[in-house]
């Protein structure tokens, strides 16, 4: 069963003519999943959430929310979601309690249902001991946490994660995709997050959509979509930004299937690699090409962009 439904979804800004941020994107996002959509900066996810949470009007197209129609039933749709922004959205001058009890009321739940489901929200993000400190002092990854418990404390079908781990240290953020797995499983909710993070959606996403320029290029589990590119993978990184060398070395291998020069780095793309490295060097060193370093791996989302862009999601 869907709990969202979006077809030939479309958003532009100033006019009817003018720039497209989210581009007739169809698609489906099933009910307890945890679905991820995967971008750089102004690839349209942040403008796709704003429409499916009400924020912003589609200019065409449709998309239904737990059943409701984010045009017509907005009142309906706000009490089926729960959202965290990219910004800080608590009061800094309430306790962490008084921030969940005033979201909890904002619902309209009764005195005794929301002491439970803060008690319960407090421990599933594991902050029982600080729920009573003024949120002003927290760090930034105790903010995010009591965000998500906030978020997901009136129950809600469907929570929106914009960029949940923005900003966090590499230690926090690990600690976060757990939270919100843990959310996803024990409260049953389907979960929709954005992300330029490659390791977070493959870690946390039942399933993956890519976006560039409003588009949704490539839909599928993280693992099909590295199963297009399924062969291994060696990266060269070249002396010289690989100016003045002839690359064609590389290409003449018989067993490799791609060849791909980005930035100074060379990628080829090959069965068995851990057996062909002695033979690429070889090349090299007969073609005259100065090799910095080797990197031999699988396919990575990192990959999968570069693969249908023609450039990594950082650029």
């Amino acid at each position: 069963m869907s709990v969202i439904e979006v077809a030939d979804l479309t958003k532009r800004f100033n006019n009817k003519d003018g720039i497209a941020a989210v581009d007739h994107l169809s698609f489906q996002v099933a009910e307890g999943e945890i679905f991820g959509l995967l971008g750089p900066n102004g690839a349209g996810k942040t403008t796709l959430i704003k429409i499916l949470t009400t924020l912003l009007k589609p200019t065409s197209g449709s998309a239904m929310v737990a059943g409701f129609d984010v045009r017509t039933e907005k009142n309906r749709v706000r009490e089926s979601i729960g959202i965290v922004f990219q910004e800080p959205a608590l009061d800094w001058r309430l306790t962490g309690r008084e921030n969940l009890d005033f979201h909890a009321r904002m619902y309209g739940l009764k005195r005794g249902e929301r002491e439970k489901r803060i008690a319960e929200a407090l421990k599933l993000v594991e902050m029982e001991d600080k729920a009573d400190i003024v949120t002003d002092k927290y760090s930034g990854g105790m903010k995010r946490r009591l965000e998500i418990a906030r978020g997901f404390i009136h129950e809600p079908e469907v929570l929106f994660l914009d960029e949940p781990t923005l900003g966090l240290d590499t230690q926090t953020r690990r600690r976060m995709w757990d939270y919100i797995k843990e959310v996803n499983a024990n409260k049953h909710v389907t979960i929709v997050l954005t992300t330029h993070q490659m390791e977070e959606a493959d870690y946390l996403c039942d399933r993956v959509g890519i976006m560039d320029h409003g588009k949704i290029i490539a839909l599928d589990t993280p693992k099909n979509l590295k199963d297009l590119i399924s062969s291994d993978l060696v990266s060269l990184e070249l002396n010289r930004d690989g100016l003045g060398y002839d690359l064609d070395a590389f290409k003449k291998l018989d067993f490799v299937i791609a060849f791909q020069k980005h930035n100074g780095l060379v990628t080829l793309k090959m069965e068995r690699a851990e057996l062909r490295i002695p033979a690429i060097m070889d090349a090299a060193r007969r073609a005259g090409i100065e090799i910095k370093s080797v990197n031999m791996r699988k396919p990575s989302l990192e990959d999968v962009f570069l693969h249908f862009t023609g450039r990594r999601i950082r650029e």
